[in-house]
Formats: C-alpha cells, structure tokens, sequence
C-alpha cells in the first residue's frame, strides 16, 4: 500500500518563486523490523518539505507502477548477512526503468554502526550488493540499524548476537539501541532532491 505525503503548501510556492520542479519520488523498502520504513518516513518528510510528491510502498507490493515516478530509490536491510532476494528481483525486473530515471539505493545493517563502515564505498554489505547488481544506481547510501534483541525471534537473535560478538558489537540480551544517524538521513534527502533536480548527489 502507498503512502503519500502532502505537501506544504509554503514548499510549493517556493519551488514556483524559484523555477524549481516538483518531482514524483517512489521510495521502496524491504525490511523485517520496521526501521528501513521509518528511514524511508523520514525522507518522504524532507523531501515533501522540499516541495517534492513523495510515495512509500513495499518493493514486494505488484500494485505499485514504478513507470509513474521521476525518482526512485530502494532501501533494504540485512537480514542473517543478506538483502532479501526480493530487492534484486525487482531490480532484474525493472533494470530498463532504473537505469532511464535518476535512481538510489540505501542499505541498513548494523555494520554501519562503525565509523570505518558506515559508507557506501566500505560497507562490506553495500560494496557486495553492488557488485551483484545488474542496475548501478547514481546515489548510493548506507544507515546503520536499530538492534533490539527482545523484539527477534530466538533463530533470529543467536543469530545476531553471534555477528555482534565477532564485530565486538553488543551481545547483552536486553540491549536495545539506535545506531541510526538521523542527521545523515537528512543528508541522504539532500542528495536525493539533487538527483531529483538534475544535479549530480
């Protein structure tokens, strides 16, 4: 199911006073535990005050007609060290459609949480995923996770506590934190307005 952001009436006028355009932007997500959708929210915010249409949905939902949009870009998260195949499945699908718009993706993982990963171009997740890709995306983005041990499954949580103990990252059971930069989601809007409009991200 789309969801859409109105927008600010005060962000429309000053695209007409500047010349500047409104763009249709498709953000598509896959997550599990519902933080690649509240990135996706928090852009859709930004860029609605930038005066931009913007549109949430699942890249599973067979509703949505990418065909529609000026923009897109796609957020996923790592599950158990992977992107579901569903991202890479739309992507094979709509290859044409990516490639002829101005297009982005972003990872979430909790790799990112450490400052010598938390870029597109050393994230081991993002640099691999790239590399598996047919489509090659102008933006690129990575944003760590949120890690709330008591919210997964039992499989789930030995999982990761094990991945946390390997990268010395938190294994107590109880721990619930937010590894999300939020200032650099609202960096990420920037560049996407900036792809929205022409120029390079």
């Amino acid at each position: 199911m789309l969801a859409t952001a109105g927008v600010p009436l005060e962000s429309t006028l000053f695209l007409h006073h500047t010349g500047l355009s409104v763009a249709k932007i498709l953000l598509l997500y896959h997550g599990v535990y519902g933080q690649t959708r509240r990135i996706c929210e928090r852009l859709q915010t930004d860029l609605a005050n930038r005066g931009h249409r913007v549109e949430i949905a699942a890249v599973t939902d067979a509703a949505v007609n990418p065909v529609a949009y000026d923009v897109i870009v796609i957020g996923a998260s790592i599950r158990n060290g992977k992107h579901n195949p569903a991202v890479l499945e739309f992507i094979r699908a709509h290859r044409a459609l990516l490639d002829s718009r101005p297009s982005g993706f972003f990872s979430v993982n909790l790799v990112a949480r450490k400052p010598a990963k938390n870029t597109a171009e050393t994230n081991p997740y993002v640099r691999a995923f790239i590399a598996k890709s047919p489509w090659k995306p102008r933006l690129v983005g990575v944003f760590g996770g949120n890690l709330d041990y008591q919210r997964y499954g039992a499989m789930d949580r030995n999982i990761i506590r094990f991945i946390m103990w390997m990268t010395k990252g938190p294994t107590d059971p109880a721990t619930k934190v937010e590894f999300t930069d939020w200032n650099e989601v609202h960096r990420f809007a920037d560049r996407i307005a900036a792809l929205a409009g022409g120029s390079a991200p």
